[in-house]
């Protein structure tokens, strides 16, 4: 049920993760008036411990912690209204079933979940509840994507006919789904689900459809053992402690990082997570080079390129209809620099901080018969996911307006998961997937 007319809705986290932190910081700061933090849930006390420390610093109380064992009780005796869920993606269902069951709403981090049977689950619980799910596709917050939503709907390209995508991870922030339980499928769904549904979500967005067949083909190509014939591997498991990572700028020193340090490092000890694996190690078990065709319900299609290990970051943007052309380009690093190289991006823990190398944004309209027109950026940033954190939160949390209908569901989830789904099984298979043979959706 919703709070009475004045109470704060009362959030719990679950998964206290880097990614919790923009969460964290969100309720406390801008959005204190409306929302507010009354407990962590996690598997390790000490990332529990180390947010209440980050709490305590911002001028905030520390909240209750559980172990996730008790997420259920928590919910009762916090007189939970809203969950937030940021931990491993193979994990989300349990606890947004459990959140829902128990009459909380909840907002969960991209991916939804990692297949289709825990895809079901949750939709046949938002169903049964009718509680509400919302999936923090913060892409769609951004200034530029709402700009391109706009476009597209006034009808810039008309009839849109087709879509090119191509999304470039470069070598700092690509490496990095390969040192942490990223590189496991069954934990993330791979970067098809992981990272790609973001993109996924995007176009579906801009076109108001929904897919219904996709083809796809992808290896693993650069990193993993398989990358060790391009000459880039050195012999150890972590970098921590290891003397063959010194000088490797594959390697992520976590204890040069303070909050990084914190929440991984020093809580090892509770379940022997280890934050910083050899990104050429044995057992990765996802791709790093994808490329997706996708046949949508308005007819349109998709081509989509995903590469996770490009000497520059960012993405191209191509729509093609009945009236033209409009191409959005963005670079979010031109380069990486060997001295930040095995550092994260922006020394950020998860996209708060741009990186310190050169880049910029570019939109333009190449109608029909008419020279081509650069249209102005609307509200770029290089901050916080391109300004969409602090803007998806005042929606979540602050109550702001969404005439954009910005806000995902769960159905937007399902969608978004289901052509990275789709894609998957194809990589397997070697056939073209329908996605309704997936996961019919009503």
């Amino acid at each position: 049920m919703s709070p009475p007319p004045g109470r704060r809705r009362r959030h719990a986290l679950v998964g206290t993760g880097a990614r919790a932190e923009m969460f964290v910081r969100a309720l406390v700061g801008e959005h204190a008036a409306h929302a507010e933090l009354v407990a962590f849930a996690d598997v390790n006390q000490a990332r529990m411990d180390a947010h209440n420390r980050w709490l305590v610093e911002l001028g905030h109380p520390a909240v209750p912690t559980y172990r996730a064992g008790d997420f259920v009780a928590m919910l009762e005796k916090e007189r939970v209204d809203v969950v937030l869920v940021t931990t491993v993606d193979s994990t989300h269902d349990e606890y947004i079933v459990a959140a829902l069951r128990a009459g909380c709403d909840v907002i969960t981090e991209k991916p939804m979940t990692v297949d289709a049977p825990r895809c079901r689950r949750i939709l046949d619980a938002v169903a049964e509840t009718g509680r509400q799910v919302t999936v923090a596709f913060n892409y769609r917050y951004n200034p530029l994507h709402e700009q391109l939503r706009r476009l597209l709907a006034d009808g810039a390209v008309g009839e849109i006919g087709s879509v090119h995508f191509e999304w470039l991870l470069d070598v700092r922030h690509g490496a990095d789904y390969f040192r942490r339980w990223h590189r496991d499928k069954a934990s993330s769904g791979g970067l098809m689900v992981h990272k790609a549904s973001h993109h996924f979500d995007l176009v579906n967005w801009w076109l108001d459809a929904e897919p219904v067949e996709v083809y796809a083909a992808g290896r693993l190509f650069f990193y993993g053992d398989e990358g060790r014939r391009h000459g880039y591997a050195r012999d150890y498991d972590r970098a921590h402690d290891a003397p063959a990572a010194a000088d490797d700028p594959f390697a992520l020193r976590l204890a040069e990082h303070p909050r990084l340090r914190e929440l991984y490092l020093d809580a090892e000890a509770e379940d022997g997570y280890r934050r910083d694996r050899n990104v050429f190690a044995p057992g990765v078990t996802i791709e790093d080079d994808m490329a997706v065709l996708a046949r949508y319900s308005s007819g349109a299609t998709m081509t989509y390129h995903l590469t996770a290990y490009a000497p520059w970051e960012g993405y191209r943007v191509m729509v093609n209809g009945s009236r033209g052309r409009l191409e959005l380009e963005v670079v979010e690093s031109d380069f990486v620099s060997p001295a930040a190289a095995g550092a994260l991006k922006g020394a950020a823990l998860h996209g708060d901080e741009a990186a310190a190398e050169s880049g910029g944004a570019t939109l333009t309209l190449r109608p029909f018969w008419e020279p081509p027109t650069v249209i102005p950026v609307e509200g770029h940033t290089r901050q916080g996911h391109g300004g969409a954190d602090a803007r998806m939160t005042r929606v979540l949390f602050g109550g702001a307006a969404d005439p954009l209908h910005r806000a995902a569901t769960a159905r937007d989830g399902a969608l978004a998961l289901l052509t990275g789904l789709a894609a998957n099984r194809c990589m397997e298979t070697g056939d073209p997937v329908r996605v309704a043979d997936l996961l019919p959706l009503p």
